[in-house]
């Protein structure tokens, strides 16, 4: 009995003990295989680095050849355009009443017109100069003298003496070809740093520019920065054309905000040939002052039209007062002032609706030549008529 006792209990212990040795192997064994794993998530692989680095996006292919391309073409435009870009000073002398004379000097750009020695600028670069001076691409310096002048399109000639191979005239594109999102390029000297390339778009074609004294229509609207010194010089396209000549920005600082405006060379090439020849360019003119109407206007004095030019005045002998347009013919007073009523409301111009003073003068500016005849849509006591007016020359001043 003793004996069976003792069996038993061998039986029990070693039951134990076997059980107790699977359970320290499997512990043992669970230990190695965090260990591992841990050591796979930290420790890096032989020569790596402790974080991935992300797999770099490859190129599509021709993208990168279609970007140097247009670098390419960006540098040949540069390169063969920038001889042709000149940087102009002037000196004017200015009285002050305590200090007597005083010198004040300007600075901007200009493009060579032709190997006779002319440069094309804006007007407001060499307005009421009495010296200027023309430094080329090469560094010859030169006094200039005015050709001619036209403040209402911002255009001036300069002529210079220099050796004809000196000057590299540029090659003019054409303006009514254009459009918006068009790649261009200017060249200039923006605060004096000469041949100053910048690159954008056509923002917008068309504008009005809205000056002290007059509307400035058809102005080319770009993103290329322009900045004071550029005014003067070319807006180019991809090949290398005039487009424009760089004129004005709107800026609240008096840098460059992506805002810039060009005259279109087509104008350009109306005006500039002029100011050679005579000096000055021959504007084509009606003879008469026009009153804008509103339809609120309309009803107050119950007029035929809600929308037109009513004509106040009618210069004598003008080419309108030779068509027989009519004047007002009564003079009212208003809490807002003086009313002229009575005269012709002008409706169209060459079957172009007109609603705004500025939209008769930017058409006469840009589409018609003195010598011209236009035909004018106008009621008279509320009949419709037309008159046919062969325009005139403004008067000066």
């Amino acid at each position: 009995m003793r004996r069976s006792i003792w069996w038993i209990l061998a039986g029990v212990l070693l039951f134990v003990g076997g059980c107790a040795v699977i359970t320290a192997g499997a512990l043992l064994w669970a230990r190695s295989a965090l260990t591992r794993s841990s050591g796979e998530a930290t420790l890096p692989p032989s020569g790596g680095s402790a974080a991935s680095s992300p797999t770099p996006t490859p190129i599509p292919p021709g993208v990168l050849s279609e970007a140097r391309a247009l670098e390419a073409a960006f540098t040949s435009v540069y390169q063969r355009v920038s001889p042709s870009v000149v940087h102009i000073t002037t000196r004017a002398t200015a009285f002050d009443l305590f200090r007597g004379p005083v010198y004040q000097e300007g600075t901007g750009s200009g493009f060579v017109w032709d190997t006779e020695g002319h440069i094309v600028t804006n007007n407001h670069v060499v307005e009421g100069a009495d010296q200027i001076e023309v430094i080329l691409a090469d560094g010859t310096t030169a006094s200039a003298t005015l050709v001619g002048a036209d403040a209402y399109n911002d255009l001036a000639v300069l002529r210079i003496q220099v050796p004809r191979e000196k000057l590299i005239p540029v090659t003019l594109g054409d303006s009514s070809r254009l459009q918006v999102g068009q790649w261009v390029i200017a060249i200039g000297n923006p605060f004096g740093l000469d041949r100053t390339m910048t690159v954008g778009v056509i923002s917008a074609l068309g504008r009005t520019l809205e000056l002290s004294d007059r509307p400035l229509g058809e102005v080319i609207q770009t993103d290329a920065a322009i900045n004071p010194g550029n005014s003067g010089g070319p807006l180019l396209d991809l090949e290398g054309q005039v487009i424009g000549i760089n004129t004005a920005i709107r800026s609240p600082s008096g840098g460059s905000i992506g805002i810039g405006f060009a005259i279109p060379v087509n104008t350009i090439k109306r005006v500039v040939p002029e100011l050679i020849a005579r000096g000055h360019y021959p504007h084509p003119w009606l003879g008469a002052s026009f009153f804008e109407i509103t339809p609120a206007f309309a009803q107050a004095f119950h007029l035929p039209a809600d929308h037109g030019l009513l004509t106040v005045q009618v210069v004598p002998g003008s080419p309108a007062d030779q068509a027989g347009l009519r004047g007002a013919s009564q003079r009212v007073s208003t809490r807002f002032g003086d009313v002229f009523l009575g005269g012709d409301i002008l409706t169209a111009i060459d079957d172009r609706p007109l609603r705004r003073v500025d939209e008769l003068v930017i058409y006469l500016e840009n589409y018609k030549r003195v010598g011209e005849a236009v035909t004018l849509s106008i009621l008279r006591d509320g009949r419709p008529m037309t008159l046919q007016v062969t325009l005139g020359e403004r008067p000066p001043g």
